[in-house]
């Protein structure tokens, strides 16, 4: 688990060390992505709840990922320049994260009759069925969706170390 203090510390050096002087860092509520590249603003941001509970190792490569992004440009994307600039820094991962999200903060449960369960963040908009059952959409196995209140100490919880 990586330390939020340290986090903030190599964001802050990366930037400092690639970056000019217009970039900052900043941790945000994202449940989902580690982090984020906000050009507009200029701003490389992570997620305090994965930060929390990923390893020094991983949350390093989360801000070179996001540090390439910012010198690669917006229309660079996940493209072939993004990758080489990304590789010269010393990134490893893909493109996108597959590790664990804040599950426990996502307000909405479903569950499909064959017991498994699924979490979003927002209201489901749509029927769903369960992914696991069905690679494609299958009323069979609709999920049925329940909200759950989360607390302000379920967030803080979410930001301790496990």
């Amino acid at each position: 688990m990586a330390d939020l203090d340290r986090v903030r510390t190599w964001g802050e050096a990366l930037i400092g060390l690639h970056l000019d002087a217009t970039w900052s860092f900043a941790f945000d509520n994202a449940k989902r992505r580690a982090g984020a590249c906000h050009y507009q603003s200029k701003r490389i941001t992570v997620s305090r709840y994965l930060a929390a509970r990923f390893g020094d190792d991983e949350i390093h490569q989360v801000l070179l990922h996001e540090v390439a992004h910012a010198l690669a440009g917006h229309a660079a994307a996940h493209g072939q320049e993004w990758k080489r600039i990304a590789r010269e820094l010393g990134y490893v991962g893909g493109t996108t994260h597959t590790g664990e999200t804040a599950v426990e903060l996502a307000p909405w449960i479903g569950q499909c009759p064959s017991g498994h369960i699924a979490y979003r963040h927002r209201r489901p908009q749509r029927a769903m069925s369960c992914a696991k059952c069905s690679r494609s959409f299958d009323r069979r196995y609709l999920l049925a969706w329940t909200r759950r209140e989360i607390t302000a100490a379920d967030r803080m919880a979410a930001t301790l170390p496990r």
